[in-house]
């Protein structure tokens, strides 16, 4: 009842009148409580209230557009941009350099994005050379020391048959990385040596590989089994099979991929 009263002294509604502490009505109360409701519900919003919604207003469009600030939209456009100058290059050293650095004169940040999708083009496009020349590049740059550049740029190496420029980049990365280099780029220089036929440096890299505990991918294991058996080494061969082979694999055999259990004997 406290609250009802409350309620009706609250209301500004001229059908009600206040006489010594009593309220009179002066027309049917069922008309009177549709007025004051909808009088009641025309209060002005708390000022408290508005001005927090005016801050969430501010701080949402502040951080969009600091969103949108750091989100590169033409990395996309700037890596195409790279390829086509890239392309129309002589391989020439100075050149290619020269062409990439007026490419980033105007950048007030090395424009890193850009240039990591213009590596991915470039390796779509088997333009090896390319390849060799932006990573080079960018490394002397002090910049794109990432597992990606590293194994775009093994690769290139490898398909281009420049194994000793290969072996120094690899030693880089074992001497500043040591326990952190990825079970990918152990593969990637193993499958290079295994490309061009040396079974003592897959030995070699294996060795490191498990030194720095790292566990080799099914691919792996079967290069690595394959160099101890060229080797002559059979008994390091049952080693490696045994401790790392999966016991199981998949086939298709009528249409369906089927589970079956691994040969441990297979080169």
């Amino acid at each position: 009842m406290a609250e009802a009263g409350s309620w009706f002294l609250s209301c500004r509604n001229p059908l009600l009148q206040k006489s010594k502490g009593l309220i009179v009505i002066r027309a049917p109360v069922s008309s009177v409580l549709a007025e004051c409701s909808d009088d009641r519900f025309e209060q002005p919003e708390p000022k408290s209230l508005a001005v927090d919604k005016r801050l969430n207003k501010k701080a949402g469009k502040k951080e969009h557009h600091l969103w949108k600030k750091r989100e590169s939209a033409g990395s996309g456009q700037k890596a195409i941009n790279l390829v086509r100058i890239v392309s129309g290059l002589p391989n020439e050293k100075e050149a290619v350099y020269g062409a990439l650095d007026k490419w980033t004169a105007w950048e007030t940040e090395f424009p890193l994005i850009a240039a990591s999708k213009a590596l991915r083009i470039l390796r779509q496009r088997n333009q090896w050379l390319r390849i060799i020349r932006v990573s080079k590049w960018m490394l002397a740059k002090g910049q794109g020391l990432t597992m990606g550049t590293y194994d775009t740029l093994l690769l290139a190496f490898d398909m281009d048959g420049r194994v000793d420029e290969a072996e120094s980049v690899w030693n880089t990365i074992l001497h500043t990385h040591t326990r952190s280099v990825s079970k990918k780029l152990f593969s990637r220089m193993i499958s290079l040596y295994d490309h061009h036929h040396m079974m003592e440096k897959i030995i070699e890299v294996f060795a490191d590989m498990e030194e720095v505990g790292v566990k080799p991918d099914e691919d792996t294991v079967r290069r690595v089994a394959q160099a101890f058996q060229k080797l002559g080494q059979e008994d390091k061969k049952k080693m490696v099979l045994k401790k790392y082979q999966s016991k199981w694999k998949y086939t298709h055999f009528n249409g369906e991929r089927v589970r079956v259990r691994t040969n441990d004997w297979d080169g």
